[in-house]
């Protein structure tokens, strides 16, 4: 039992490191994000929100008394996990090697979540 809580918390503090650094690069960052934004085919007017709903989520994810929202959490970290990965394929600037380390982090964390 221990060790499913330490592997639980390992990648949902990795998962949670990628996507604080993500939100604070939209928040701090914003010209760099926009640009990206343009560059990748997405409106730059989605940038607060979508920084705020990452946020929103890591929240629901850390707090155990949500569990049904914390459901729908990571679920749509998969959802935005798997179209960051394909949309940074599809303009091969690099930044599918973040995704992938995010999406394995959030599947082990989802996993091993239910197993504690």
């Amino acid at each position: 039992m221990k060790i499913n809580k330490i592997i639980y918390y390992l990648a949902t503090g990795l998962f949670t490191l990628v996507m604080l650094f993500s939100a604070g690069m939209y928040f701090f960052n914003h010209e760099f994000i926009k640009s990206a934004f343009t560059s990748l085919g997405y409106p730059t007017y989605l940038i607060y929100p979508y920084a705020t709903a990452k946020l929103l989520g890591l929240f629901a994810i850390w707090n155990p008394n949500f569990k049904i929202i914390k459901e729908w959490a990571y679920s749509a970290f998969f959802f935005a996990i798997t179209l960051a990965f394909f949309a940074h394929i599809m303009v091969n600037d690099g930044g599918q090697m973040t995704a992938i380390i995010a999406m394995v982090a959030l599947i082990v964390s989802y996993i091993f979540s239910k197993r504690i």
